[in-house]
């Protein structure tokens, strides 16, 4: 079905968000027109709660009377608007595919320990938790392209800002374990490539997230803030 046959969809979301990454990918990836409203997360207005009962973003305005909150509910509608490509039509496949995007959302509270972590040893800890769950994420990938070979899926498009955090934490921190997962490594670059996922961040990403992370009284914020001092010494 293309973008012309339903209204415009309204994505209600925050620049940082890895889970509104995810559908902006998504409807990047199927050519679905979209208009985008960012909202402060600390300062959320009446009219989002409204929208969403968990007062969370994504949340996607289908119509007046539809909208729809989640963002793996959101991208499986995404997907079914959009001729249904991202995900695999066999239903163990297609299970599978939705196992690993739960997955993904595992892992990313491990990147949100990462960065809360009070000291080195905490940090320590929270690295080998992802730590093993890579290990786990590296026996399932395809060898070459995207997480099932050559398609682009909703498991890649729920990865990929996993992978996006790194391309940040990595110029003020040691993370030297990713170069021990050659296949996540591989895919990790072939995600970063894609214009779906370039494009799902504005060029204020990078420099908001490092001021993000400089404001968290942890040992990855102190990280963040001294090499914030170094750019501007």
């Amino acid at each position: 079905m293309c973008s012309g046959q339903h209204n415009q969809l309204t994505l209600i979301g925050h620049k940082l968000c890895p889970y509104v990454q995810r559908t902006v990918i998504a409807l990047k990836e199927l050519g679905i027109a979209f208009k985008r409203i960012d909202i402060d997360l600390n300062n959320k207005p009446a009219w989002v709660k409204k929208l969403s009962p968990l007062g969370k973003v994504p949340v996607l305005v289908v119509d007046d009377e539809t909208v729809l909150f989640e963002s793996s509910v959101i991208n499986e509608y995404v997907n079914e608007i959009g001729g249904g490509k991202m995900l695999s039509d066999t239903p163990v496949k297609k299970a599978k595919e939705r196992a690993w995007v739960e997955f993904a959302s595992s892992t990313l509270a491990n990147v949100s320990q990462l960065y809360n972590a009070k000291d080195e040893c905490s940090f320590t800890d929270a690295v080998n938790e992802l730590q093993d769950k890579w290990v786990h994420l590296e026996e399932n990938l395809a060898q070459s392209g995207f997480f099932n070979g050559e398609d682009f899926s909703l498991v890649d498009a729920a990865f990929a800002p996993v992978f996006r955090y790194f391309d940040v934490f990595e110029r003020f921190g040691d993370f030297d374990f990713t170069n021990r997962f050659a296949k996540i490594e591989q895919w990790r670059k072939a995600l970063g490539q894609r214009s779906s996922v370039i494009n799902a961040v504005g060029p204020e990403y990078q420099e908001m997230l490092t001021n993000f992370v400089a404001a968290k009284e942890s040992y990855l914020g102190e990280l963040a803030s001294t090499y914030i001092t170094a750019l501007v010494t």
